[in-house]
């Protein structure tokens, strides 16, 4: 199958994009090992709903997509140029199954998803971070309001939520929310909602 090629590698799949956004891979982009386990814990159910915050050009969705195909899975993204990439990559994949919205996740209804993946989208917040680029504004104060914000969505959801988190400081998780695995030294966690 041609859309296997994609997929053997990370560089294979990084060079779907730009020689720019494939230098900012092994910075900003899911690693297609993290993507597939992390497909497997959230794909619950046939058809459900799976949101990533701060999506950038879409490569968890994509590969998630690909390992999961019986999932929906939804990015959401604050710069344009990167939800393009993200859609012109849907294309060369063929992927139906992933959805891209541009626009800040604060204008998201998390009652529309079922389960979250975060990969830390608001880390570039803090000073002395690599940024992806000068695009929009950062600050110490956004990093706060960002993760109190995903905290409160998260609290709200019902017990059985599932959430996976890629290199995160986990000030965006309630209490609610129990680890019940790790992986690759504990910079991934799966948990769920008791």
């Amino acid at each position: 199958m041609l859309q296997e090629k994609w997929f053997q590698t990370d560089d294979s799949f990084n060079s779907i994009f730009p020689v720019g956004i494939q230098n900012q891979a092994r910075r900003h982009w899911t690693p297609l090992r993290v993507a597939k386990k992390a497909a497997r814990f959230l794909s619950t159910d046939s058809g459900v709903r799976i949101l990533d915050i701060g999506s950038g050009i879409g490569k968890f969705c994509l590969a998630a997509a690909y390992y999961q195909p019986k999932a929906s899975f939804f990015g959401i993204e604050q710069r344009r140029n990167l939800v393009e990439q993200a859609e012109k990559a849907k294309q060369v994949l063929q992927l139906d199954n992933a959805h891209f919205l541009y626009g800040n996740f604060t204008q998201v209804d998390f009652q529309h998803y079922d389960h979250f993946y975060f990969y830390n989208s608001f880390y570039e917040n803090l000073s002395g971070t690599e940024k992806i680029d000068d695009s929009i504004d950062y600050s110490a104060e956004l990093f706060n309001y960002y993760n109190g914000y995903l905290f409160r969505e998260l609290e709200k959801k019902p017990a059985g939520t599932r959430l996976v988190t890629y290199h995160s400081l986990e000030d965006e998780v309630p209490p609610g929310y129990q680890v019940v695995g790790t992986a690759i030294n504990d910079y991934l966690k799966f948990w769920i909602k008791i």
